[in-house]
């Protein structure tokens, strides 16, 4: 069946009658004024039995005109929302049920759904433009009206289910929005209904289309679906709207309040994506039956409820001995969000609600200042001057008023309403600032109390006023029980130091807050008041105190002055109070207690070190710590010595000088006494000790007690700050006079201390040298059988023992002295061993394997002595001496041989006169070739002036080459530049000439027919050298090599010393005999200085 609105002429009589409720409207929609009911006062919560019912009346209606489904976090059964109200009421069971059948009993409100189309975003473009003119129609079915359920017509899809179905008058419609696929409306309608389970809404939304001509809808045209469209609307009636999509949703299952978006549902296949349509729904009552509802105001009603539900919680959760959080339990707030919602009162009303209802309970009850953050942000967001009537202005500056001097007056006493004893009082503090801070900066604040002074300025005065207070208190509370100077010391004491722990937690906990929250250096401003207090009382006590003060009295000043330093050093500058602090200079009142802190210091730690020694039984801690307990407590005495000199630390750099040298000399004269002590100590344990293995672990014990003594003493100048204190003084002292006097003690005192240490570690080192003295002995009559590795087992076993014993029972810088004098003597004993031994072989052999053992175990793979302390000319000439003596004669001539080579080597004067040969060496001939060319330079050593030449030639050593028969040239008469020219070829296998002590020997000889020849000198020739000896292949022309000649050493070399002590020896004796000879002989022609 046709409607009117099916007629496109018709449509302005519809717009005329359609009603329409704006947003804005709607937000400033209220219930009249009351005319004769007045405001409750905000601070009452405690209403007359007439207010109590009616508002017991107006929640009741509430629950059981509940409307839509329940929130997430809310109650669903309404028997457990009476059941609350019955007890936040606090009304008999047989009350209950007559109030509940009594508004059960009143006239139904007249339901209403509340809707706001928002907006809509990608809609189908219907026009040829491709955009549309879009608009929504929309409205309230209810079943029976217009279309019957279960019909065939209901089951299929309606374009129009709004325009065919719903009357006129109940069609509501938004403006046309021109030209878009994402219209904005924020239109508010309210549509009512009966029945909410047999309810729907339906939106439409269409697409206006107005009468144009074929030109103007080309003019429009974009693309071939422009003409598409202008094609199909050439079918249509004129002036007919298309449809772009519907929104259909049961009341039942909509939310008491729904904001969402929602897709838009096509009547056919074609276009399935019609986009979205963004929804706000509220289910709220006209016409409430109850009596609050008719008389008073929503907002006063709501806020009444408000206060009627918080006063339950709070005094739900006294009764569980529990302090209440802010938070309403799920009963109340779903109450409450009903109720604001039913009576569509505003955010901003609700919140105003809020803050009053949370207020004044905040300022008795202890529950976070958090809960008032939300409502005064919201407040702040939603505020409209002139919107509040005179009573809710008054009471809303009431509130702020109240607030403010109450949240002042727990900043003021902040140290005790928020102890940091308990967790969050932090937070807490954060929270009540937050909530300052936000409350005086919103619009309804300044226009409210526009006479009030800014909050960072009342804060401060709250601070200042509250930090001198606390003081006060905190001195009547440490006023003593018995008058006297010593007990006012002690009582000043704690108010100096109680002061200080404030102090630290201004600075590190408190300051941080108001300084996030206000910009207030709260540190800065308990500093400024407490340092004059404190100062004051501190300089009053001095002077009270006087010049004599007793020991008593010395140390309490001590605690004050330290107190007082540190106190002092947290103080933010003298910039903070235009550069004038009452605590500068304060050392100067306690000038006259510093002999008493000295002496007080040197006699307890003289006391403790003496306590230490009796009670120390020289037992090493551990293995890793070899020294006993009084070093660990001597150690502690010191650091605390060094601690008090830290605290003192006095600021005149004259005084703080002489304070120091005084610390210096008690430290080094506590050092000397110890010493003293424990050698004392140990001498009376040793006494009738039978065991002398206990007496010497004791000495090691002392020893090593001595050594960390003097690595303490040595620690004196950083611990003491000597660096900072030569800075500070060095304007007042003469240029070296504090490392003249300091530097001079401590180093007198460590020059005593390792005299100790020395003395100690020497007669630990006597115990051992007798027995490796013995044992090195025993070396040299052991049977001629035994190998030398063998017969030095007992003296190396020997050592293992001792030096494992001494490693483990002292320091390693103990141990390390021990093992430089254990090794000096030892060396002493094989050198007199070894002289002694000369001759012997087989001693000599013992004793260099002995010497290489050694040193291996006092190297001990790097944990005992270094290479430089082991390798000392001592050790380095025996080494020498022993390498030589347990040598054959063989040997012993190899290495002559070796030494006239390295002596030719390095031989370039040809003083004595040079030879010019070539040789060489063929290997497939076995042949040695050498070709004597000639000498020059001779010295004259014939009685006219002139010498009569020739050469010896022999392959050295004889050993090496027995078949070998030596060669001569022939005489030359009167020549000292002879030309020999002669050519000598030797059969030798290559192998012998290979050895690096295989030579030539060249001997230059000077022919006398009467007596025996002289020697004009000696040239070596190393054979490993000579071409065809070096290499694989054949030699070529042999180069010339010219050698100077040389002369034997004159002193006696000690290798032929050896070879003659070995009397038995023929061949060597033999070689002996020829060496001398011609050292004999050179010794007879020595060369004459140059003229």
């Amino acid at each position: 069946m046709a409607t009117h609105l099916s007629h496109p002429h018709r449509r302005p009589a519809l717009l005329r009658q359609a009603v329409k409720i704006r947003r804005r409207r709607v937000r400033d929609l209220q219930d009249p004024p009351p005319q004769t009911t007045q405001e409750v006062q905000v601070q009452s919560h405690h209403f007359s039995s007439e207010e109590r019912d009616l508002l017991y009346e107006e929640a009741l209606y509430t629950v059981l005109h509940r409307l839509g489904q329940p929130e997430p976090n809310h109650v669903k059964e309404a028997s457990e929302l009476l059941r609350y109200l019955q007890e936040a009421f606090q009304v008999q069971p047989e009350e209950h049920q007559q109030m509940l059948q009594r508004v059960g009993e009143l006239e139904k409100p007249i339901f209403c759904l509340k809707a706001t189309v928002k907006q809509a975003k990608g809609i189908l473009g219907k026009d040829v433009s491709g955009f549309s003119d879009p608009y929504c129609l929309l409205g309230i079915i209810e079943q029976g009206a217009g279309i019957a359920e279960g019909s065939p017509v209901s089951r299929r899809r309606q374009k129009a289910v709004v325009k065919h179905t719903i009357p006129e008058e109940q069609t509501h419609r938004t403006q046309v929005k021109n030209q878009t696929l994402n219209p904005v409306w924020d239109e508010t309608f309210v549509l009512e209904f009966e029945d909410i389970t047999n309810a729907s809404f339906h939106l439409d939304m269409w697409d206006l289309d107005t009468v144009e001509s074929v030109r103007q809808k080309l003019g429009e045209l974009t693309d071939l679906h422009g003409l598409r469209r202008i094609f199909k609307e050439a079918r249509k009636d004129k002036g007919q709207d298309d449809f772009l999509g519907n929104v259909v949703l049961r009341l039942q299952d909509l939310r008491c309040r729904q904001d969402q978006w929602y897709p838009l549902e096509p009547c056919t296949e074609t276009y399935p994506d019609r986009g979205q349509c963004h929804l706000q729904f509220q289910f709220i009552h006209k016409r409430r039956a109850t009596v609050a509802s008719r008389s008073q105001p929503s907002y006063t009603v709501h806020f009444h409820l408000l206060q009627q539900l918080v006063s339950h919680e709070v005094t739900q959760h006294q009764a569980g001995s529990a302090s209440w959080d802010a938070s309403l339990s799920p009963q109340g707030a779903t109450i409450l969000f009903l109720h604001a919602t039913q009576k569509d009162l505003s955010d901003f009303h609700q919140s105003m609600a809020q803050w009053l209802g949370y207020s004044p309970p905040h300022q008795s009850l202890e529950f976070p200042s958090s809960c008032l953050l939300h409502p005064i942000t919201s407040m702040e967001y939603q505020w409209i001057q002139g919107r509040l009537r005179a009573e809710q202005r008054e009471e809303l500056a009431a509130s702020f008023t109240s607030l403010l001097t109450y949240g002042l007056s727990l900043i003021r006493k902040f140290r005790s309403v928020f102890p940091l004893s308990v967790s969050d009082s932090p937070s807490r503090l954060q929270s009540l600032l937050r909530v300052l801070v936000q409350m005086c900066k919103t619009k309804a604040f300044g226009e409210l109390c526009p006479d009030s002074a800014p909050l960072s300025q009342l804060v401060s005065e709250a601070l200042r006023t509250g930090t001198v207070e606390w003081f006060h208190l905190m001195q009547q509370h440490h006023q003593p029980m018995v008058q006297g100077i010593l007990e006012a010391g002690k009582a000043l004491l704690s108010l100096v130091q109680d002061v200080m722990g404030d102090l630290y937690q201004c600075r590190h906990t408190w300051n941080k807050i108001f300084h996030n929250v206000l910009k207030i250096d709260l540190f800065s401003v308990a500093f400024l008041e407490l340092q004059w207090l404190v100062a004051k009382r501190v300089q009053d006590h001095t002077a009270e105190a006087g010049k004599l003060v007793s020991p008593d009295m010395g140390e309490i000043l001590f605690q004050l002055y330290v107190s007082l330093k540190e106190i002092s050093q947290l103080g933010p500058g003298p910039s903070s109070s235009n550069g004038v602090l009452a605590l500068d200079g304060f050392h100067r009142w306690f000038q006259p207690a510093i002999p008493s802190w000295l002496q007080k210091t040197y006699s307890v730690a003289l006391e403790r070190v003496q306590r230490a020694v009796r009670m120390d039984s020289l037992v090493p801690l551990g293995e890793l710590t070899k020294h006993s307990t009084s070093a660990v407590d001597l150690s502690t005495c010191f650091a605390q010595i060094s601690h008090t000199a830290r605290q003192l630390d006095w600021p005149d750099p004259e005084e703080a000088f002489m304070i120091t040298v005084k610390f210096v000399e008690d430290t080094c004269r506590l050092a000397l006494v110890y010493c003293s002590l424990i050698k004392a100590r140990a001498r009376e344990l040793s006494t009738g000790q039978k065991d002398q293995g206990q007496a010497a672990n004791m000495l090691c014990v002392v020893v090593n007690n001595m050594e960390q003594l003097r690595l303490i003493i040595d620690k004196l100048p950083t611990q003491l700050a000597w660096e900072a204190l030569e800075q500070r003084v060095g304007a007042v002292l003469e240029q070296g006079q504090l490392h003249n006097t300091l530097h001079a003690q401590l180093q007198g005192t460590l020059a005593g201390l390792g005299h100790e240490i020395r003395t100690g570690v020497r007669t630990l080192a006597e115990q051992l040298e007798v027995g490796i003295a013995t044992h090195i002995q025993k070396l040299i009559g052991v049977k001629e059988s035994v190998l030398p590795e063998d017969a030095i087992l007992p003296l190396m076993k020997f050592l293992e023992v001792k030096l494992r014993y001494m490693n483990t029972n002292l320091v390693q810088e103990n141990f390390s002295s021990l093992l430089t004098l254990l090794w000096t003597h030892t060396l002493t004993v094989l050198v007199e061993v070894a002289s002694s031994q000369r001759s012997s072989l087989l001693a000599s052999s013992r004793l260099k394997a002995a010497l290489q053992n050694l040193e291996i175990c006092f190297h001990a793979e790097g944990c005992g002595l270094p290479p430089e302390a082991l390798h000392t000319a001592t050790f380095q000439a025996l080494q020498r001496d022993l390498e030589l003596q347990s040598a054959s004669s063989r040997e012993l001539i190899q290495k002559y041989f070796c030494s006239r080579i390295q002596q030719q080597a390095e031989t370039t004067s040809e003083q004595l006169g040079a030879v010019t040969i070539k040789a060489s060496y063929r290997a497939s001939e076995q042949k040695l070739r050498v070709e004597l060319l000639s000498a020059s330079s001779l010295l004259p050593l014939d009685s006219n002036g002139s010498s009569d030449p020739f050469v010896q030639l022999t392959l050295e050593p004889r050993h090496e080459f027995p078949e070998l028969a030596p060669r001569e040239t022939q005489k030359h008469k009167k020549e000292l530049h002879p030309l020999f020219d002669e050519t000598f070829e030797f059969l030798v296998p290559a192998e012998p000439c290979q050895k690096d002590w295989a030579c030539l020997l060249l001997t230059v000889l000077d022919h006398d027919t009467l007596g025996a020849d002289d020697l004009e000198g000696e040239a070596f020739l190393p054979l490993c050298r000579v071409p065809g000896l070096t290499g694989c292949e054949e030699p070529g022309e042999a180069p010339q090599t010219r050698l100077p000649l040389t002369y034997p050493a004159p002193n006696g070399d000690p290798i032929l010393q050896l070879l003659d002590s070995r009397k038995g020896d023929r061949e060597a004796q033999a070689f002996v005999k020829l060496r001398r000879q011609r050292a004999k002989q050179a010794s007879q022609h020595a060369p004459r200085p140059a003229q």
